[in-house]
């Protein structure tokens, strides 16, 4: 018997840009004709994707190839719109492919995005059962993991509260728990869990490792290259939509670092795989460094708003990570009460961080805006967007430099913003 139980060959996924629910029910019964003959979509605009130059379309997966088997756990990397979530919700059953095929042994569950699979008006007891449900469990299979899953998420107070009121972080507690506990034979996981904090982060790390020891598998998408590493003996790059190479851990990983560094060259407001609404915009960034033998570091960004409406209570945070992609700082603005108001023509912050205690290095910084700390969809959100350097120095004239790595670091900071006329 097979040991592989996800299979995926030449698998395609084209998207027509700013077109949505104009196809007829013909249409509809064409592609699904074809697709149970094996056959491409009939549909697409074959002289237009060809060439792959026209403004209202996008191949989002091309020509994807590779299998996984059984207790394997996948690492899957790559910049923001390289494909990754396209591919997971592909293997989940969330969209279907335009062309190739992809072939699942097993029941899967998905933790693609915060609040996926939930209903917003049922309580998180609720929500659980109906998961279960979707997963093909029984109510008495769900009662036997039900307590389990509650003291993992540790929401035992807001279990009868309906999820809508639940925070993202919340949120994520609960699906990743629902997610692993509920026995499936594959599990997904996207990076949502860098919503959580960096210990629930362990906590599901150490899960997806007993789940996979357990003989089930699990499919990982992350930017934390540490995680990756550790928790991944195989991982695929992708860019563009397609695989740029498929292998050891180790080697995918430099292989992503290398192509990180050659992003921080580019000015923020020309990178292009950012992920949000886009109603606001990170278009500049600076970052002052001149003190950093001081352990302050000052970081100026410039907010675009596209939408030319005002936001009066934005979620502004710029997360630090080290050389691997691991979080080490996430510096949020309403967690010191500063509130920011973007204006229809704009704003200008400046964070300013003070007791810095990070080893000598290389560091990124990653920002990240929304419209409201709770419910407010990305608006933009760009990773390694610049880096800093911290120098080998003496900071506390005792011989010796900080050594503080890998573990979330605590700084004090402030935020300051500047209205645009």
């Amino acid at each position: 018997m097979s040991d592989i139980v996800i299979q995926v060959e030449n698998l395609s996924k084209f998207y027509r840009l700013g077109l949505v629910g104009t196809t007829t029910l013909r249409d509809d019964l064409h592609r699904s004709w074809a697709k149970l003959r094996g056959k491409p979509d009939p549909t697409l605009k074959i002289g237009r994707e060809e060439n792959n130059n026209g403004d209202d379309h996008i191949w989002a997966l091309r020509d994807i190839s590779f299998e996984v088997k059984q207790g394997e756990i996948l690492g899957i990397i790559g910049r923001n719109g390289s494909g990754k979530s396209t591919l997971l919700k592909i293997l989940s059953r969330v969209t279907a492919p335009t062309s190739g095929e992809c072939r699942v042994k097993g029941r899967i569950a998905s933790l693609l995005e915060v609040g996926t699979g939930f209903h917003p008006e049922l309580t998180g007891r609720e929500n659980i059962f109906l998961n279960g449900a979707i997963l093909g469990m029984t109510k008495l299979e769900i009662k036997k993991k039900f307590d389990e899953i509650v003291a993992f998420a540790e929401i035992e107070k807001f279990i009868d509260t309906p999820v809508k009121r639940y925070s993202s972080g919340m949120y994520v507690r609960l699906a990743f728990a629902v997610a692993a506990h509920l026995e499936p034979e594959i599990l997904v996981v996207d990076e949502v869990l860098a919503v959580g904090d960096v210990e629930f982060q362990k906590k599901c790390l150490g899960k997806m490792s007993d789940v996979a020891a357990g003989g089930r598998t699990v499919l990982f998408v992350s930017h934390n290259m540490g995680a990756i590493e550790s928790l991944c003996q195989k991982s695929i790059l992708m860019e563009a939509g397609s695989i740029s190479s498929i292998g050891d851990t180790k080697d995918i990983v430099n292989n992503y670092l290398s192509s990180t560094s050659r992003e921080l060259e580019t000015p923020i407001a020309l990178r292009t795989d950012r992920r949000g609404t886009g109603k606001l915009i990170f278009d500049d960034i600076i970052v002052d460094d001149s003190q950093i033998r001081n352990r302050s570091l000052q970081v100026d960004l410039s907010i675009h708003n596209q939408n030319k409406e005002e936001y009066k209570n934005v979620l502004l945070s710029i997360v630090i990570n080290d050389h691997l992609g691991r979080q080490l700082s996430n510096l949020v603005n309403y967690i010191i009460d500063k509130p920011i108001f973007v204006g229809v023509h704009g704003a200008k912050v400046r964070i300013t961080i003070k007791n810095i205690n990070l080893v000598p290095g290389t560091y990124s910084i990653s920002p990240f805006v929304s419209s409201d700390k709770q419910n407010g969809g990305i608006h933009d959100w760009v990773i390694n967007a610049a880096k800093f350097d911290v120098p080998d120095y003496d900071y506390y004239h005792k011989g010796h430099t900080p050594y503080i790595k890998g573990e979330t670091i605590y700084m004090d900071y402030n935020y300051e913003t500047i209205q645009l006329p």
